[in-house]
């Protein structure tokens, strides 16, 4: 049973609420740290390992200037990606550029950044070297197919449209290796928030076996297996966090076993996001409005702007109500925002205590894929971001939209 905590009391919200009003992000830096660090520590028996930050996950450049002050680099996919990352000096082969449908001017500022380029595709090959240059170190994204079971979240992977087949790879190694690069990678990723340890094993497993039959036939060396990120975090109570110490003493196995634990140039690769930031950022609003009719709802002033999680596809998120954390939840309600739509929900026939106008919800686990999912739909604003610092102190990282920012891509000049 997990039991969540916050690292904030209402006095202190109460206190933010003051200098930036509801709804807003804050994300605990010093838990954020810690984990980093465990993660590093976890896995420190590969000498090469690195952790690739997901950027997609939370793209704010003081959350990336405090992971690279940990030793993570970052997994980037589009321009502006990269360009948050150089921003806060992650640059070289500390960036993984891992896109889809991927526009030239996006692999020229990668191959420009010095970035190792993961390709989606083999017709990609072709692509890059045509709009960019070939660089020296090529890898390309494995899709293995009815070979390994998805999730809801990114699907099953033969009716995803990430990755090479097996054979593709062949291929595609085959004509890196033709036209003189000499360095080369694999990557995979073929679940989301996956909470079974077993999994990323499994993973792990499936590419070091790959790469010795690729290496046998073509007479290539590897330098790194990526197994991607997709490690879970427990959003429900009675859901467990995956145990890193199991998945990588499995891995640490796995390298032994294939002689591959005492061979420096094979670098072991992640890129989490979820599980690094996620479960240290929450999402604060109040409740402006109560609603008795065929059901029992709280309106509150966030909405599926500032959290598209629940609404996109039924996510969990859990709910607490500062200052009645220990009161009993007698209560049954949908808790919503004001978007013209029905899904706009966070939780739906949610156990709580009583709610009235004006109390304070915190909604967790919006560390990762929060903010970074927001939009402008219905001419809803996002919302600002705060970082509670370790000292207790609290900055604003992202100021909230304002209107100004919504007509700022229009010329009514011209009506």
């Amino acid at each position: 049973m997990t039991k969540k905590t916050l690292p904030f009391t209402k006095v202190q919200i109460e206190k933010i609420i003051r200098d930036y009003p509801t709804p807003f992000h804050i994300y605990d830096e010093k838990a954020i740290r810690k984990n980093a660090k465990h993660l590093l520590k976890t896995f420190s028996w590969n000498k090469g390992f690195r952790e690739f930050f997901a950027v997609k996950a939370c793209p704010n450049p003081y959350i990336l200037k405090i992971l690279k002050e940990e030793g993570f680099g970052a997994d980037c996919s589009s321009l502006p990606e990269l360009l948050l990352a150089e921003k806060v000096g992650i640059v070289g082969e500390k960036i993984m550029f891992s896109s889809n449908e991927t526009p030239a001017r996006e692999y020229q500022k990668a191959v420009e950044l010095g970035a190792i380029i993961n390709l989606d595709d083999i017709t990609h090959l072709q692509y890059l070297e045509k709009n960019a240059g070939l660089p020296g170190l090529i890898c390309f994204r494995y899709n293995p197919g009815p070979l390994r079971r998805g999730n809801t979240i990114i699907g099953k992977p033969e009716e995803a449209k990430y990755g090479l087949t097996k054979e593709q790879l062949f291929k595609g190694y085959q004509i890196a290796k033709e036209k003189g690069v000499k360095r080369f990678g694999i990557h995979t990723m073929v679940a989301s928030n996956e909470l079974n340890p077993a999994y990323f094993i499994e993973t792990a497993k499936m590419l070091l076996s790959l790469t010795n039959e690729i290496s046998k036939k073509l007479s290539i060396n590897f330098e790194f297996i990526n197994i991607g990120g997709g490690i879970g975090i427990p959003y429900k109570l009675d859901q467990k966090a995956v145990n890193l110490e199991t998945v990588s003493k499995g891995i640490k196995k796995l390298f032994q076993k294939s002689g591959k634990i005492n061979n420096p140039k094979l670098k072991l690769y992640m890129e989490n996001g979820r599980m690094i930031t996620g479960p240290y950022g929450y999402l604060v609003t109040t409740a402006l409005h109560k609603k008795e009719i065929y059901k029992n709802y709280i309106g509150v002033d966030a909405c599926m702007a500032n959290l598209m999680r629940p609404g996109m596809y039924g996510a969990y998120h859990h709910i607490t109500v500062l200052g009645k954390e220990k009161a009993q939840k007698s209560q049954t309600y949908d808790v919503v925002g004001s978007l013209c739509e029905n899904n706009d929900k966070f939780a739906i026939d949610r156990k709580l205590p009583k709610i009235e106008t004006g109390d304070i919800l915190v909604i967790h686990d919006t560390g990762a894929h929060g903010f970074a999912m927001g939009f402008n739909y219905n001419g809803k604003l996002r919302s600002a971001e705060l970082l509670l610092k370790p000292d207790g102190k609290v900055i604003k990282i992202r100021r909230a939209e304002t209107v100004e920012d919504y007509f700022s891509t229009l010329d009514f000049s011209k009506l």
